[in-house]
């Protein structure tokens, strides 16, 4: 059954099309289990009705002609009980609907699964049989697991608007506005024209584009196959000696499939379809390649690898005749499978309108850099069909981590007046620049912000940052090819120390594994988020420690602004020899002869385990600071960079609110300094529990400074107070939410509710 099922879903991923998909599914299904029928019904939600998409078995003149109220019927049973539904005679079941044009008269046993995708109903399979029979346990089964690898086929369909296109087909689909869920990046609008990017020779990611000239494109295609049979020939003659004969006959085939009445007879037609030569070489080769995977015969899958060589080869030539540059516009919206920094600073200034990545997450480098560029970015759209993205209008909701493809009239209106109002109300919150975070009765807040690049500094200063509450020192390291030197990185830290001078600057030691594996130290983990990562590499490998901070203490000279943050502590343990460590580095800085103080030490609160040995720890240091992302996602085992699970994450949830308190409780008894940095710290609705929580200073991305700060200003620390009260009551984020949402409107700050999702 399990090598059924594969070829199955290998056959239905065999086509880009999804009607063709639900057709090759249900016949696969009939002659897998040896049925008579099978069917598909999805669901119209719009008009509330099951809707027959495709059939092998019954009347396929009536496939979506047939339309079954959600209530009705044995389909409308199967979605309402969500279970299968297994009878021996249907006719004789009490919510049997009869319809002769759908000609099942002949059917009586009847087996029918839900199709579920993240809780919802997409729709109903069935299987039917002549004879009265109940269908056994693995046929059951059988389906079942069929109908789970269904909802993903379906909820890519509805994700791209393809499900639209048929329920109402007199919608051109040009013109069917799609809709794509990714993760926040960084916040804000977006308004542009898609421009695809794609690294060479990577033959998988070549976009489909219109060719300027059609007859251009086939010469272009001409020239690069020549050139590539010129490579096997070559090949061919200097191995030839050593090669057996069987493998010179392979040779000779890879020729062949190369010539021009070929494989490339193949693409030509592809390109007068109206592509451009690299994409039509794309469609050809994954075309046959999938049909190659799809044999029996290992000796055949295995020519599959020599297929996509032959291509690479073919598209190597392709790209040396015809390097298209990017055409970027004044509102390019950047789109591919994995943006880098140096893409983003490619396109011209004031040119760059959003960014959206089918990978990565919100802690990319592509990611931190948006936010620190004020560029709305959505991370992880895995739906995204990049091949149709070129040229397309597109709105990015950064707040949301929405994309839209080809947005209706009404949508552009909606977002381009959400977009006129956060542009207002920047230009507002201006004026609180050199203000204080204080409330209405006095209470006084630091706000710091996170960075990680160079580029952040001015930006941060501007915004008036006082100070910085996490430097991520890894970014030096992950744009790097080999670890940075004791002198790069003092140069790199004296920058940062200097522009902030005298504000403090919390620099948190090296924090790598987990999601930010370095490419010259790669550490293989099959659970990398609870592995060697942070401090516990850093006390494994003090030499890379040591050099670390030594550099840190040898750049704050002459400034004494330096701070040092421990990550990822577990145990008292770790901080008392890191602590040995930093004493020793200091000391070696003083023999150096460099004048500079003994930074104070603290550590990152982000470990559940650190919420109950938080007095314990903050004996130990000079300071805590709690992570709330990590914090969150190790509290509620929700990985906040898995799209599937992602909705779960949030900050707000009450027992991540209790652990804040107790850790600032814990602090404070103590006598030291507790922050907090993280997502939750820009986000205007959870602001006023953190300030009642006790928190002393907050740190964030310097876009949301000003808008932290309206909010502290317009409210009392008494006012917090009684919220967090009124918060604990409750029993899920979505109350707490939706209750502190309900807060900010009622003291007019609705207009900043967005910003906080």
């Amino acid at each position: 059954m399990l090598t059924t099922l594969r070829r199955i879903i290998q056959d239905v991923s065999s086509t880009s099309d999804f009607k063709e998909a639900l057709n090759i599914m249900v016949a696969d299904t009939a002659r897998a289990l040896q049925t008579d029928a099978c069917t598909i019904f999805l669901l119209d939600r719009r008009h509330g009705e099951y809707v027959m998409f495709a059939t092998i078995g019954l009347n396929p003149d009536v496939v979506g002609k047939v339309r079954i109220p959600i209530d009705k019927g044995l389909i409308g049973l199967v979605g309402e009980r969500e279970e299968p539904l297994n009878i021996d005679d249907a006719a004789k079941h009490p919510r049997f609907i009869h319809n002769s044009e759908v000609q099942e008269d002949i059917y009586h046993a009847f087996l029918g699964v839900p199709v579920i995708y993240h809780r919802q109903v997409l729709g109903v399979i069935f299987v039917q049989q002549k004879e009265q029979r109940r269908y056994d346990e693995s046929e059951e089964a059988f389906l079942v697991t069929l109908a789970t690898q269904l909802a993903a086929v379906i909820a890519h369909a509805e994700a791209t608007g393809q499900l639209t296109g048929f329920f109402d087909s007199h919608i051109q689909k040009k013109d069917r506005e799609a809709v794509y869920s990714g993760m926040s990046g960084a916040p804000g609008i977006g308004i542009g024209k898609g421009l695809v990017i794609y690294p060479l020779l990577d033959l998988d990611a070549v976009p489909d584009r219109v060719p300027d000239n059609i007859e251009s494109e086939i010469a272009l295609l001409e020239s690069a196959l020549e050139a590539a049979r010129q490579d096997m020939q070559l090949l061919s003659e200097r191995l030839n000696p050593r090669l057996p004969t069987e493998e010179q006959i392979l040779f000779d085939a890879y020729q062949r499939i190369l010539d021009s009445t070929g494989l490339g007879q193949e693409v030509i037609e592809e390109i007068r379809r109206d592509n451009w030569a690299q994409g039509a070489l794309r469609c050809v080769i994954q075309s046959h390649v999938r049909q190659l995977l799809g044999l029996d015969n290992e000796y055949m899958r295995e020519r599959a690898s020599d297929l996509r060589d032959l291509g690479r080869r073919v598209l190597s030539y392709l790209q040396q005749h015809k390097r298209v540059l990017p055409a970027y516009t004044d509102k390019t919206i950047l789109i591919g499978e994995e943006i880098s920094p140096t893409d983003l600073a490619e396109v011209p200034e004031g040119c760059l309108a959003g960014v959206i990545s089918t990978t990565g997450s919100s802690i990319s480098h592509v990611a931190i850099l948006a936010r620190a560029m004020n560029v709305p970015t959505v991370m992880g759209v895995s739906d995204l069909p990049l091949f149709e993205m070129q040229d397309n209008d597109i709105i990015i909701d950064g707040y949301y981590g929405q994309v839209y493809v080809s947005p209706s009239a009404t949508a552009r209106a909606e977002f381009q007046r959400l977009a006129a109002e956060e542009k207002k109300l920047d230009v507002s919150l201006q004026v609180l620049r050199d203000k204080p975070a204080v409330t209405k009765d006095a209470h006084r807040v630091i706000l710091m912000v996170n960075t990680g690049l160079g580029a952040d500094i001015g930006i941060s200063l501007a915004a008036g940052a006082e100070g910085v509450g996490l430097y991520r020192t890894e970014i030096p390291f992950l744009m790097r090819e080999r670890f940075p030197s004791s002198e790069e990185q003092r140069v790199i830290y004296r920058q940062l120390l200097s522009s902030f001078a005298p504000r403090p600057v919390i620099m948190r030691s090296l924090d790598i594994g987990g999601d930010k594996p370095l490419p010259y130290f790669p550490v293989k983990e099959a659970n990398p988020f609870l592995g060697w990562r942070g401090i516990r590499v850093l006390l494994d490998h003090p030499e890379i420690f040591l050099a670390q901070v030594r550099a840190m203490m040898r750049a704050s000279e002459d400034y004494n602004n330096l701070r040092i943050m421990l990550p990822m502590i577990t145990d008292v343990s770790e901080v008392d020899e890191a602590l040995r460590l930093l004493r020793k580095a200091y000391n070696e800085v003083l023999e150096e002869g460099c004048r500079v103080e003994m930074p104070q030490v603290g550590i990152m609160m982000e470990v559940p385990a650190t919420i109950y040995q938080a007095r314990a720890l903050a004996k130990r240091v000079d300071f805590l600071s709690v992570g709330s992302n990590d914090l969150t996602q190790y509290l509620l085992a929700v990985d906040r960079n898995n799209s599937r699970v992602a909705s779960l994450f949030d900050s707000l949830h009450p027992a991540v609110l209790r652990a804040f308190i107790q850790i600032v409780e814990h602090g404070h008894q103590e006598g030291k300094h507790v922050s907090i940095c993280g997502e939750i710290a820009s986000d205007p609705v959870a602001v006023m529990l953190l300030v009642a929580i006790g928190f002393d200073s907050l740190s964030m991305n310097a876009s949301s400074l000003s808008r932290i700060k309206y909010v502290i200003r317009h409210f009392t620390k008494k006012k917090a107070s009684k919220l967090l009260q009124e918060v604990l009551s409750m029993e899920s984020a979505v109350m707490i939410r939706c209750h502190m949402e309900l807060a900010l409107e009622k003291a007019g700050l609705g207009n900043l509710i967005r910003v906080g999702r």
